[in-house]
């Protein structure tokens, strides 16, 4: 039989250097691990987590550096290592203090100076990256209440303003309407006992045409139909006006049956006379369609007209020193639907007319 030959041993230089070469590698993963498990912890961090998370990796900076314990200060006026913001030195975020190493050049190896040096950086990164957070969510929360506030108080205000218009349109029909319409009994009598002329308007015609005017503008600021009768009856009204005013319009208006509360009902009362008055204003005598219905997705409110449309020329901006009505009448549509949990959708294409669209979701 053949004999198996012995090992040659090894020169004891090559046995150093291998020896050496073993720990390099060894020193080498541990910090490839020191890095990669603060990495991995650190990257889903969040506020609450945020604690607990970076004392670990204190813990493990503390043994790799050989120290048995390691303090994470979060406050920056501490003594240890710094914790510090990407890119920032000066802008401190908390100490970690490990006994015996004040500081960086402590650690006698440069490559481990080099992971330490990382994995604070980490920490420092992720601390950052949290304080970002918490601001953004306190600015998002100031803000959340601030738009709270701001509903409430539009709300407030158009609540208001539609009691103001109840008051002065009660008054007015109760006081100058009534008074009005005495003095055009009166005139009338008048007239007829001492015989007008027929080519000159009489006091008794003025009377009239001063009793009719403000009959219209009480019903503009509070139509006794609306609370009275409901929506239905007051948008009616709003078309029927227009048609006796000359306007060519398209009623559809179905009983919507379903309760509408009054702030919905007054809103979408609100959004068919702008859109109406707008008609008067802007699109000359067009053919006008009054919509009000009930479809699967709520309550549909739709004026639409065939006049001229926008126009090529940009809404009026208050902001330029303009006068800005326009775009003012079509933001208060969007307001008083927004407040309602509705929606507005305004369309005026050059040349196509426009069309003022209102959702109001029921169930």
């Amino acid at each position: 039989m053949q004999s198996t030959p012995a090992p040659v041993p090894l020169p004891l230089d090559n046995v150093a250097e291998l020896r050496a070469l073993y720990r390099a590698a060894e020193a080498r993963a541990a910090r490839l691990r020191l890095l990669t498990e603060a990495g991995r912890e650190l990257a889903g961090v969040t506020s609450d987590t945020a604690k607990p998370v970076l004392e670990r990796c204190a813990q493990r900076l503390a043994l790799f550096v050989g120290v048995s314990k390691a303090r994470l200060h979060l406050d920056p006026s501490a003594s240890g290592l710094a914790v510090a913001a990407p890119g920032r030195s000066d802008a401190v975020l908390a100490r970690l203090e490990l006994r015996g190493v004040g500081r960086l050049a402590d650690i006698a190896d440069a490559e481990d100076r080099a992971a330490a040096a990382l994995l604070l950086e980490l920490m420092g990164t992720t601390l950052d990256r949290i304080r970002r957070d918490d601001e953004r969510s306190a600015l998002l929360d100031a803000l959340r209440e601030r738009e709270g506030r701001l509903e409430s108080l539009v709300g407030q205000v158009l609540a208001a303003q539609e009691e103001e218009r109840r008051r002065v349109a009660r008054d007015l029909h109760d006081g100058v309407a009534q008074t009005a319409t005495a003095l055009f009994r009166m005139l009338d009598a008048a007239d007829q006992r001492v015989g007008g002329g027929k080519d000159k308007a009489s006091p008794a015609q003025i009377a009239r045409s001063l009793v009719r005017e403000l009959r219209r503008v009480i019903a503009g600021l509070r139509p006794t139909l609306l609370d009275d009768l409901g929506l239905e009856a007051a948008v009616q009204a709003l078309a029927e006006q227009l048609q006796e005013d000359g306007y060519t319009v398209a009623m559809t208006v179905e009983p919507l049956r379903c309760a509408l509360t009054g702030a919905a009902e007054t809103a979408l009362f609100r959004v068919a006379q702008e859109a109406i008055t707008n008609i008067r204003k802007h699109a000359g005598r067009a053919a006008v369609a009054v919509v009000l219905r009930r479809d699967d997705t709520g309550v549909v409110l739709r004026v639409t007209d065939d006049g001229a449309g926008a126009g090529d020329e940009p809404m009026p901006d208050p902001a330029r020193g303009h006068a800005g009505g326009a775009r003012l009448g079509i933001d208060g549509m969007k307001e008083r639907m927004a407040m309602i949990g509705g929606s507005l959708d305004w369309c005026g294409p050059p040349g196509k007319g426009v069309s003022v669209t209102a959702r109001l979701p029921v169930s």
